[in-house]
């Protein structure tokens, strides 16, 4: 199983519709991924290491596939539509991550 990891850094300044983020932006990425999205989590940043200390990120979001092919496959498509979405709630651009899931638990 594979992660995608999206990150938006905390910048100061910067536009963030958390709102929209969950509400209209992963919902998108999720019917147009279809089955290949087994599912996927979304972050709203609250606090660094230190106390007081301002988040890293503002927001991140991952989601489970199958494999990187998987992923691809479904993602390429419609990556267009997508990131085309992302003026819609934020004017930072994402850091992305694909990474090997080793461990799972609940």
């Amino acid at each position: 199983m594979i992660k995608v990891s999206v990150m938006y850094a905390n910048t100061p300044g910067a536009r963030f519709d958390h709102q929209y983020y969950r509400d209209k932006h992963m919902p998108l990425l999720k019917k147009r991924m279809g089955e290949a999205c087994l599912y996927y989590t979304v972050d709203k940043g609250l606090a660094g290491g230190a106390p007081g200390q301002p988040p890293t990120y503002i927001a991140m979001c991952h989601f489970f596939c199958d494999s990187v092919e998987s992923f691809q496959a479904a993602f390429g498509p419609h990556a267009k539509e997508i990131m085309d979405d992302v003026a819609n709630y934020t004017d930072l651009a994402p850091t992305l991550q694909i990474s090997e899931v080793v461990v799972e638990r609940a």
